[in-house]
């Protein structure tokens, strides 16, 4: 498969700018892979697909507010520093992206807050737009981290181009949300609400959580005609005993289940054993699933509507099958449905 086969054209006022009012009655159009039928539900009805027993994988990630707006030194020039991952606790080293990126070089200091009691200093150029910075606190470790949550924001997206509102910070967060890690929200498990969850727990739908901290590779363009020649940044994953064991037990009992999101679906299917079965993990995963492809674990899965020539798209065509991902995609746009984080989702069974 080339880049080129997964191009459509999607209309701008598809992105979805906003969430649906309420979590759970977003649009959801279930894919049968066997009947290569489509339906158009709500995304509560999912209920009606599972029974006791079925299984489904939940990203319990957790969104930290990685973007901060510092100034520079001397200029007081306004950066967007965008925090990706912490390199070293003790020494208060992060790699960061920073926008823009022509006027911060090695040494160059930014200032943060009004207060500016948080101070940083770049020292490592580590790609055009990547920077490391080492931050300069006087308190505690514990204090340090209160500091980039209070002057921190929700990372929306860049397609949303408006300011960050109130309701993002709960909204952008799933509500199984534990593990604080990701600079991107796990989408497909925005949908779930408390009352749609405690319905699926009383029907017997077991829920295993796994942990994907979504970086910023999960959404870098592929630049190249050839997929096999890309390469996704590493991201960490935890699969405990407890989820390996819930969802082996779903696969040997013949039951669905379902990955949400293709967070969950890329965890589960970078630690697979030689006879089928999930192991425990701990580490890290740069796994790249693209048409054809070969699943081992999950026989179901949730998903948004994603953007042309994405890594997400070209694992749900993986999934669904390229043909059948296509006619829905066509039918997605004709039928209005939201794309991307804050849109509707899709059943794939």
């Amino acid at each position: 498969m080339k880049l080129s086969h997964f191009n459509f054209d999607l209309p701008e006022e598809l992105l979805a700018e906003h969430p649906a009012e309420h979590r759970d009655e977003s649009r959801l159009m279930v894919l049968n892979r066997e009947k290569q039928t489509i339906e158009h539900k709500q995304f509560k009805d999912i209920i009606d697909y599972f029974d006791e027993g079925d299984v489904m994988i939940l990203n319990n990630t957790k969104v930290f507010p990685a973007r901060l707006y510092g100034n520079k030194e001397k200029t007081g020039a306004r950066i967007e520093v965008f925090l990706l991952r912490e390199l070293n606790q003790d020494q208060r080293l992060w790699d960061v992206l920073v926008d823009p990126a022509r006027k911060i070089r090695i040494g160059n200091k930014l200032y943060f807050g009004d207060d500016e009691t948080l101070v940083a200093e770049v020292i490592d150029n580590t790609t055009s737009r990547g920077r490391t910075l080492r931050f300069l606190y006087d308190g505690s470790y514990t204090d340090f981290r209160r500091k980039l949550t209070e002057l921190g924001e929700t990372p929306l997206p860049k397609y949303i181009k408006r300011e960050v509102e109130p309701e993002d910070e709960e909204r952008y967060q799933t509500i199984f949300a534990k593990n604080e890690g990701a600079v991107a929200a796990p989408t497909a498990g925005l949908h779930f609400s408390k009352h749609l969850l405690k319905r699926l727990e009383i029907k017997g739908v077991e829920m295993a959580e796994v942990t994907l901290h979504v970086g910023l590779g999960t959404f870098n363009p592929v630049e190249v005609e050839d997929l096999s020649k890309h390469k996704m940044d590493s991201e960490e994953i935890v699969i405990t005993p407890r989820a390996a064991e819930k969802i082996n037990k779903g696969i040997d009992n013949k039951k669905r289940v379902c990955a949400v999101g293709t967070t969950s679906m890329r965890t589960i299917e970078s630690s697979v054993s030689s006879n089928g079965r999930l192991n425990e993990f701990d580490g890290w995963t740069n796994k790249f699933i693209f048409p054809p492809y070969d699943f081992s674990i999950a026989n179901c899965m949730i998903t948004n509507f994603h953007t042309p020539k994405s890594t997400l798209l070209m694992m749900t065509s993986a999934f669904a099958g390229h043909d059948f991902m296509k006619k829905a995609y066509e039918e997605a746009v004709k039928e209005k449905y939201k794309f991307y984080s804050y849109g509707d989702a899709m059943l794939i069974i």
